[in-house]
This record gives structure tokens, sequence and C-alpha cells, in this order.
């Protein structure tokens, strides 16, 4: 087997809790094959999240996720606290889904580094 070292940087597998550090290089490598939830109310979601992520908030989350989501899918996890984050997780965990990762920090964690955020513009 040939390895090219330092050309193309192979993100590290997912970890039970990660950083926003590490979520932006699996994005950065390209062809991530991931999905990145946001469980916080939509208002919330509305106002500032990150690029990319998608609302699933917990009242529907389950249930969305059984439907949209393969069991093997990649998921980080994030809400408005890392406890929440944490308890999401393990709901989807408790359903069979085995790649489930807590993104430390949040949406904020994300903001404070300078990653991209969307805001979705609401109709007054």
């Amino acid at each position: 087997m040939h390895h090219i070292f330092g050309i193309i940087p192979i993100p590290p597998p997912l970890q039970a809790r990660s950083l926003v550090y590490d979520l932006k290089a699996r994005l950065d490598w390209g062809n991530p094959a991931l999905t990145i939830l946001d469980v916080r109310d939509r208002r919330l979601f509305n106002a500032s999240h990150i690029s990319g992520a998608l609302s699933m908030p917990v009242d529907e989350l389950v249930d969305r996720a059984l439907t949209s989501l393969p069991l093997s899918r990649d998921l980080y996890i994030y809400g408005e606290t890392d406890e929440e984050s944490a308890e999401i997780a393990n709901q989807l965990r408790a359903v069979g889904y085995c790649h489930v990762s807590e993104l430390r920090g949040g949406v904020s964690a994300w903001k404070a580094v300078g990653f991209p955020i969307d805001s979705v513009l609401e109709a007054a």
C-alpha cells in the first residue's frame, strides 16, 4: 500500500465529542459524507447556524432523522448547550445511529473562531 503523507490530509475518525476544528477539517477535506444537525429552536437556527447545518428541533429530531438519514451516517449534533447536545446524541445512539458526535461549544464556538455562519431572513 502506498502512502503519501502531507499531500492530502485525511480527517481524524469521528469521535463521540468533537471540537469545531475537527468538524471544519472534515468539511475542508471535501466529500465529507456527514450531516450537521442543529437541534435548537428554529428561531435560533434562523438567526444564525453553522453553514450547511440542518434544522431538526428536539421535538421532531428522532422521527425526522430516522426517515431521512441512514443509521451509518456521520452526524455532528449541536444544541444550545453541550449538555443538550449530549442528551440528543444519546437519543440518536439509542435508536441505532452509531456515528454521532457532539459538537462542543456549538454555534458560539464556531462563530468565535470565524468559521462560516448562515442565517435565514424571515419575511416581516
